[in-house]
């Protein structure tokens, strides 16, 4: 039987993607870890490595093709001993085809059916010990929070697959939550949502000029993690003013130390360290609501949203409580712009601890955030701006001020512990030299 090559899931919030580019053809010859496709996701194009071993027999899915939905058969591999001629006849199947089994109402799986699957003996699939599975099950698994060591396997000589993790259902042995799979994502449960597209439609339909353009896979998925996190995390918002004067201070004194090297400091960048500093000095924030486990870091990875073509993304300055100021700098500039070119890998815009959003660049004064699951916190920032301010020996100035504004997952962080890490970070903002010493 020739090995079939799924449309693979490849983040935690894949469920379809475009086949940019086949980097094989028909007739050629595969070893795992060969790079076969590019696949664009809903944040990136990132590259499809094969599995298993053999001949490209047959390209079920073209290249170019959108909306390929995860799962879907794209193609099938021919081992040695199989005939690739008779591979190369099958014939691709038809999208309207493939529209109808993907709309197709799945058979209903009982429990029962569902712990066998997990509870098998794990010597099919261990070798001295070790768990003998594909590195995308073993990515797949790790995202849902399977225990790779209680399923059997079904690939070749025992060995665990993608299909084998995606047979696990919620409540079967061997499932369980883990802190890389709730950094990755998951397993979270989607929201009950109700659409009202077409209620909408029937609405505007005759009164209102209107055009209806199709949503992007990465605005379908900003749609379902914001609507999760307003349903799942109940938000507590608290909100500080602080003095910009000295960090302005020394911004300016970094970047005239710093041209020569080509690095400019951005007022974000210094923000980004004194919201990592901040977790570490508060780590009671710096945690994730997992079910009945309370998952704590112990180094701040900050997230930053940027805003892109056709949607967000928040690329990860990691342990952002020890760079330095020229290291977040490069490293945010970096992240930045591979965002823009669809190039992040993603480890880099996958699990970090908390976020940081700036509108303030935008002449936004105040506004609060939706946290970015399964993190517990984000700090929205505002503009900086000349209010009056009363000047610390009791006399009336003008001060350069910004509003910012944390959101907590009340679920993990209590009100009283959000507002140390408000204060810490404002302490950090109108001390910046504390971030040098």
């Amino acid at each position: 039987m020739p090995i079939e090559i799924k449309m693979p899931a490849l983040s935690p919030t894949m469920e379809e993607g475009k086949l940019a580019k086949w980097l094989v053809k028909e007739g050629d010859t595969v070893s795992s870890g060969d790079v076969m496709a590019e696949i664009e996701t809903d944040k990136a194009t990132m590259e499809f490595e094969a599995v298993d071993e053999g001949v490209i027999g047959k390209i079920m899915v073209p290249e170019g093709a959108e909306s390929v939905k995860v799962g879907t058969v794209i193609a099938l591999l021919t081992g040695e001993d199989e005939d690739a001629a008779a591979v190369s006849s099958v014939s691709a199947p038809n999208p309207s085809d493939r529209a109808k089994a993907e709309t197709k109402p799945a058979a209903p799986v009982s429990s029962a059916s569902t712990v066998p699957q997990a509870s098998r003996s794990q010597s099919s699939n261990s070798k001295d010990g070790r768990v003998i599975a594909s590195p995308l099950a073993k990515r797949l698994a790790a995202a849902k929070g399977v225990d790779l060591e209680s399923l059997a396997g079904s690939g070749p000589n025992g060995r665990i697959i993608k299909a084998d993790v995606e047979a696990v259902q919620p409540g079967a042995a061997g499932l369980k939550v883990t802190a890389s799979a709730v950094a990755n994502g998951g397993p979270l449960a989607k929201p009950s949502t109700v659409d009202m597209a077409a209620e909408t439609r029937a609405l505007l339909d005759g009164r209102v000029p209107h055009t209806v353009e199709k949503l992007s896979s990465m605005r379908k998925t900003i749609a379902r993690r914001l609507s999760q996190s307003m349903q799942e995390a109940p938000h507590i918002y608290l909100t500080l003013d602080m003095r910009l004067d000295k960090l302005m201070a020394m911004r300016s004194e970094l970047n005239a130390a710093l041209e020569k090297q080509g690095i400019k400091v951005s007022v974000n960048d210094m923000l980004v360290k004194a919201l990592g500093l901040a977790l570490i000095a508060v780590p009671e924030c710096n945690v994730t609501f997992a079910g009945d486990e309370l998952i704590k870091y112990s180094r701040a990875d900050v997230s930053v949203a940027v805003s892109i073509p056709g949607g967000l993304i928040t690329p990860i300055v990691q342990d952002a409580n020890g760079k330095s100021f020229s290291q977040i700098a490069m490293a945010t500039k970096d992240l930045g712009q591979r965002a823009k070119e669809g190039k992040l890998k993603p480890e880099e815009y996958q699990g970090g601890t908390a976020s940081i959003s700036n509108m303030g660049m935008m002449g936004i004064k105040h506004f609060t955030a939706v946290i970015n699951p399964p993190q517990a916190c984000i700090v929205a920032i505002g503009a900086g701006e000349n209010r009056p301010w009363v000047m610390p020996d009791g006399s009336l100035g003008i001060a350069t001020v910004m509003t910012a504004t944390g959101s907590f997952d009340h679920r993990a962080v209590d009100g009283a512990d959000g507002a140390r890490l408000m204060a810490a970070f404002k302490e950090y903002v109108e001390s910046p030299l504390g971030m040098v010493a």
